[in-house]
């Protein structure tokens, strides 16, 4: 039992390693992609920019940065089962805030609404299956059940 639970979740985790590389190795195509549906609040403008002037990138590439690290690095601790219960959580943030921000059906109509809605009830499911990893925390290996005594002998 133990090693199906193991393979599910390197499996699993496979999808994560695997998106943050892909964002990773296409930092330009994901920033533009998370600049188009995100915008810095008001508030934080000036913080943006003297972030943005200290490290010559803008506020989109260091979230693009960010998001790839956070899928690549929390899917490799994973599937590697270390720490499986906080990288788990951390993903369940991470999506909640890409659903919201990336995949915001509501707002949208027509065919975009329908495919921002099957991505979003994706992510959901992840949520999902990330919330019964971080309930099921790390495998630990099986001992052997005590001996059970027969009818007989007792």
């Amino acid at each position: 039992m133990t090693a199906l639970i193991s393979l599910g979740r390197v499996l699993f985790a496979l999808l994560f390693i695997v998106s943050g590389a892909a964002k990773l190795f296409d930092l330009p195509g994901t920033a533009q992609k998370i600049a188009t549906r995100f915008t810095v609040p008001a508030d934080l403008a000036g913080f943006a920019a003297d972030v943005e002037a200290a490290t010559s990138f803008t506020v989109a590439q260091i979230l693009a940065v960010a998001a790839g690290a956070i899928e690549f690095v929390c899917g490799v601790l994973i599937a590697f089962n270390i720490g499986v219960r906080f990288f788990s959580f951390v993903l369940v943030l991470f999506l909640i805030a890409t659903t919201v921000y990336a995949h915001d059906f509501w707002n949208q109509t027509g065919p975009e609404a329908r495919a921002s809605m099957v991505e979003a009830l994706t992510n959901l499911s992840l949520i999902g299956a990330l919330l019964v990893l971080a309930g099921y925390g790390r495998a630990e290996p099986e001992m052997a059940p005590p001996p059970q005594k027969t009818y007989s002998e007792l």
